[in-house]
């Protein structure tokens, strides 16, 4: 077993960095049961108590499993916290690209799906929005309302549960798309049509309009990676 050994300063913060980075890089796979707390402790040369902390740490946030009288296993590849993390330090046309493929396929499965109640809870963000036009940081927050409710429209748990999963970064590509002036931002129309898409079933146009929605920026953020 080859852990990085742990440097003097936070020693539990260290040891939680080692055996992260080792469970992401495969050094256990998942469902495989990691060696003893003292094995541990002396590959990353801190105290069991120390390894029992991090190990707590790492259970906690969903990446081990300890079974009593057992042992610990790997439950997950990755730390949900530290990948939301990278995502919000990712650039923002990646998360523009990833925003844009969760909202085209909702905008499709909306469309197929919603029920009037859905309609009426869209309607009534983008309402908002339209009402909100001098005040940025009102219409930025009815906008959010409006997205989070046409993927909720979708039906699909799964889906919902990804984008808020997602819905910080999220956040984040709203505001910079209504304060860049660099970037073009998605208008009250362009809004007004995908719901009128997805009011009236049409799931091939919905889908359309939702791409369309955020193509402009994407392509002013290509041009400026040229």
């Amino acid at each position: 077993m080859k852990l990085e050994r742990v440097a003097r300063g936070s020693l539990v913060d260290t040891a939680l960095e080692s055996l992260r980075g080792a469970i992401e890089s495969g050094q256990w796979s998942l469902g495989e049961k990691l060696p003893v707390e003292a094995e541990l402790a002396d590959s990353l040369g801190v105290s069991r108590n120390t390894v029992r902390e991090a190990v707590r740490v790492l259970v906690h946030v969903g990446m081990l499993e300890t079974r009593q009288g057992d042992g610990t296993y790997v439950r997950a590849l990755k730390d949900r916290g530290e990948t939301l993390r990278r995502i919000e330090h990712a650039r923002l046309r990646d998360q523009l690209e990833v925003r844009a493929m969760l909202e085209t396929e909702a905008a499709r499965l909306a469309a197929e799906r919603r029920t009037a109640e859905d309609v009426a809870i869209m309607t009534e963000a983008l309402d908002r929005r339209a009402r909100a036009s001098a005040d940025v940081t009102e219409r930025i927050r009815h906008d959010e309302r409006f997205h989070h409710a046409l993927v909720a429209a979708a039906h699909n748990p799964a889906l919902t549960e990804i984008y808020d999963y997602f819905a910080h970064a999220v956040s984040r590509t709203i505001e910079r798309t209504e304060l860049d002036a660099d970037l073009p931002e998605p208008s009250q129309e362009d809004h007004e049509l995908l719901l009128a898409a997805i009011r009236r079933q049409d799931s091939a146009q919905a889908e359309k309009l939702a791409t369309a929605l955020l193509k402009p920026s994407l392509d002013a953020l290509s041009r400026r990676a040229q």
